[in-house]
């Protein structure tokens, strides 16, 4: 078979290796950081810190992972955003999709209208203390509310639904289950979702992930501690510099050398999940940014 196979120019060969070269060159500065973070977590941070752990734990120890683990606010955080990442990813599903199918639905009326006032909020915004206000008003304030209603919904999110809507929802296919007596609630609950798990696979990751990492909202409207996410945990210990937990006697170098180690550890912990859970969602990321970039 090979010998039938069209030999490559050198200017193809060329062009070969430099893609290879780039490509692997980009591999590294993209995963080189994350490694070092994991083997600086086993690692002694005093050789992490004079430079001498480059490419494999020096001075294996588990005292970070055995701080932070023993801290209950690592597990309350835990609590909290997996809560948060399941009931608001839902609570997208729940007002995007509908709100998508909809308007990509030709006979509903004023479907451009409404869309124009959606993507109208992509380019203007209320700003910060507007939006604080507003939230405050309608008592959402340290609540878990907060977190999860007020930005539920994502033009973005939404228009890419849209798209794949139009785009794989023929009309000749309502037409026939109306004549069948369907109606258009049960057309979308039994017909469309099911015809639709690549979009909705898409929008529930997009959503999960955005939940799971997000602190900003939590940093300005909850005060609750028992509300935080594990974001805001981390974010804590990465800003403060400090150990959590106080009752332990240890000298200033002792005490900064078990802080340092704690960073580390807590960024591992952090992200774990997403980081064994997204090679194999990946793929539904690249489809969603095609479906909104190749029908826009």
């Amino acid at each position: 078979m090979f010998k039938y196979m069209k030999r490559q120019s050198t200017s193809d060969n060329i062009y070969d290796f430099i893609v290879l070269t780039l490509s692997l060159v980009l591999l590294f500065i993209v995963v080189y950081p994350l490694w070092f973070v994991i083997i600086a977590s086993f690692s002694d941070s005093r050789l992490v810190n004079v430079g001498q752990v480059w490419l494999w734990p020096r001075g294996f120890t588990l005292l970070g992972y055995e701080r932070v683990f023993a801290d209950a606010r690592i597990w309350l955080g835990y609590r909290n955003t997996v809560f948060y990442t399941i009931a608001g990813t839902s609570i997208s599903l729940l007002f995007t999709l509908p709100a998508a199918y909809a308007l990509s639905r030709k006979d509903f009326p004023g479907r451009n209208l409404f869309m124009m006032f959606f993507v109208f909020t992509m380019f203007f915004g209320g700003g910060l203390i507007p939006t604080f206000l507003t939230v405050s008003n309608f008592g959402l304030l340290n609540t878990i509310w907060v977190l999860l209603i007020p930005f539920s919904v994502s033009v973005y999110q939404l228009i890419i639904s849209r798209t794949f809507f139009s785009s794989n929802i023929p009309l000749e296919l309502l037409e026939a289950a109306k004549m069948d007596g369907c109606s258009n609630t049960r057309f979308f609950v039994q017909v469309v979702l099911p015809l639709s798990k690549a979009i909705v696979a898409v929008i529930a990751l997009y959503n999960a992930v955005g939940q799971w990492n997000q602190f900003f909202l939590s940093l300005i409207y909850v005060r609750n501690r028992d509300l935080i996410p594990l974001q805001m945990v981390l974010r804590e210990i990465l800003l403060e510099n400090r150990l959590w937990d106080e009752r332990i006697s240890e000298s200033h170098a002792e005490f900064q050398w078990a802080a340092e180690i704690m960073k580390y550890s807590l960024i591992i912990v952090a992200t774990v999940p997403v980081m064994c859970f997204y090679p194999f969602i990946q793929k539904y990321f690249a489809k969603g940014v095609m479906i909104g970039s190749v029908k826009g």
